[in-house]
């Protein structure tokens, strides 16, 4: 296992805090990842925000393959020396931003994500099929991926992981786990996908333009937010008081991701009449 510490003197980094580099040097922390990963020597794993290989090179001495991507340039080309002088050939290096590029095949993500794109990165995740995934997010947002109704916590991201991924905490970190240390704390999410539950074509957009007004009665958040729903706002109005449902009437984030999926299928018809 790459010492991150020394490698980050080496080669004098200076890490930015600004693009969400908090480097993980907690070894015991990294061993937990690797151990829930269960990773097999027939699986390729993509890995987000490689940084200088804490995780990847660890990962490569068990897979079939790594495919790593890495938008800052100047770590990517420090990673890839380090890759060279390790003489490992079984490292896919992408110098790119993860939220523009296609991701190639791969069996399971395994991550230390930058934090200021988590949200839009776990969206992304879920358009591909994969085994598992082990990732490191903001204890905070961490604790969004599975909440209930009625908390605080509850939004768009729980429904949308309701119906697609079972969500598990298995670890929590603290900021002195990091280089530089991050102002909060962190958690290790592991993400299994569930067997394919078949949503209609509204629903993300529903649920999305329902969270933009979450303290909101359901009928006015829709109405509010009818650009989301490539809708005019007057004809939703006068098609959303039409319908007799009390549903409707529920502040959004009391709804359960079932009462959602109802209302995306009323939306759904009134679009396609």
């Amino acid at each position: 296992m790459p010492n991150t510490r020394e490698l980050l003197k080496k080669y004098n980094i200076r890490l930015d805090k600004n693009k969400s580099q908090n480097y993980l040097v907690d070894n015991n922390k990294v061993e937990k990842i690797l151990s829930n990963a269960d990773i097999k020597d027939d699986e390729v794993i993509l890995e987000i925000g490689a940084g200088i290989g804490t995780l990847t090179l660890s990962m490569a001495d068990k897979a079939k393959k790594v495919i790593a991507i890495e938008k800052d340039p100047v770590i990517a080309d420090i990673l890839n020396e380090i890759i060279s002088k390790e003489n490992i050939d079984n490292i896919e290096l992408i110098n790119d931003d993860a939220l523009k590029v296609d991701f190639p095949h791969f069996d399971k993500v395994v991550s230390n994500l930058p934090y200021q794109i988590s949200s839009p990165i776990t969206f992304k995740l879920l358009n591909y099929d994969f085994k598992k995934a082990i990732l490191m997010y903001q204890l905070e947002f961490a604790r969004r991926m599975n909440a209930k109704p009625d908390t605080k916590e509850y939004s768009r991201l729980s429904v949308a992981l309701y119906y697609r991924c079972d969500v598990k905490i298995i670890d929590t970190l603290t900021p002195s786990c990091f280089i530089p240390q991050p102002k909060v704390d962190s958690a290790v999410i592991e993400l299994i996908p569930k067997e394919h539950v078949e949503l209609n074509g509204y629903f993300d957009d529903c649920t999305r333009a329902l969270f933009q007004h979450r303290n909101k009665k359901a009928r006015k958040a829709l109405v509010q937010s009818a650009h989301e729903l490539s809708m005019d706002k007057r004809y939703l109005k006068e098609k959303l008081d039409a319908v007799d449902n009390s549903i409707f009437d529920r502040k959004v984030f009391k709804l359960t991701p079932d009462e959602i999926l109802e209302i995306s299928s009323t939306i759904e018809e009134i679009i396609s009449r």
